[in-house]
């Protein structure tokens, strides 16, 4: 019975694991695709590395090592390697909490710091070196139909990426209109109208990662009650 429990264990964990791992590949390589494509992270001069792409790159990572520690662990029966992946798990389930309280508490002191950062960046829009910051702000303005970080008047003369309907490639020298909205005020929206999606999304990841804890510490003490069997 203890055998067959173990084995189920041993199966069950793999394949969570197994499927954690494929979840980290895919991560890890949207995060390099968007970082390649999309480099949001310059927009904020202070802290061009915190960016959603990096965050998705370090995330991926992360995954792929616990996953890897997951396997491995349940393969070789190691119980090492099932309690570090038990105590990785619970870590990054703790960080994760503290991470949205943070959020929660200083919701207000982050907007004003996202408003600042955008408009230190976009007073660098024009500087020698900072292509990064000029190809961001050329592409977000472009693709979310914005202008600036709260309207057009932000800027001395706005760049042709806030023409309405047109590209800032073209070789018009002149336009008429530019996008009403500011770049700020579309960000908070998307984040509004996508914060149910990422809520359920969290709240699928700690339960993955409740269940991955449970099926460790559950074939962890079954190792422990095989090896060192109680002499009743």
């Amino acid at each position: 019975m203890a055998e067959n429990c173990l084995k189920f264990l041993k199966g069950t964990l793999f394949i969570f694991n197994f499927i954690f791992w494929i979840c980290g590949c895919v991560i890890l390589s949207l995060g390099i695709y968007l970082l390649v494509e999309y480099n949001y992270g310059a927009l904020f001069p202070s802290l061009p590395s915190l960016s959603f792409a990096n965050i998705m790159i370090i995330v991926g990572a992360i995954i792929l090592v616990v996953a890897f520690l997951g396997c491995m662990g349940s393969i070789k029966e190691n119980k090492c390697l099932l309690m570090s992946f038990f105590i990785l798990l619970l870590i990054i389930l703790l960080i994760e909490v503290v991470m949205a309280i943070l959020l929660f508490i200083y919701e207000k002191k982050i907007n004003e710091y996202v408003q600042i950062q955008l408009n230190e960046g976009l007073k660098m829009y024009e500087w020698e070196n900072s292509t990064g910051i000029t190809k961001a702000w050329n592409m977000i303005q472009q693709q979310m139909q914005c202008c600036g970080v709260k309207n057009a008047t932000d800027w001395p003369q706005p760049p042709k990426s806030c023409c309405m309907g047109n590209s800032y490639s073209n070789n018009s020298e002149s336009c008429s209109t530019y996008y009403t909205e500011g770049c700020y005020r579309k960000l908070a929206e998307w984040f509004e109208n996508n914060f149910l999606l990422v809520g359920i999304a969290t709240i699928i990841v700690s339960v993955i990662q409740v269940l991955g804890m449970s099926f460790a510490m559950t074939m962890y003490c079954q190792i422990v009650k095989n090896t060192y069997p109680m002499n009743l």
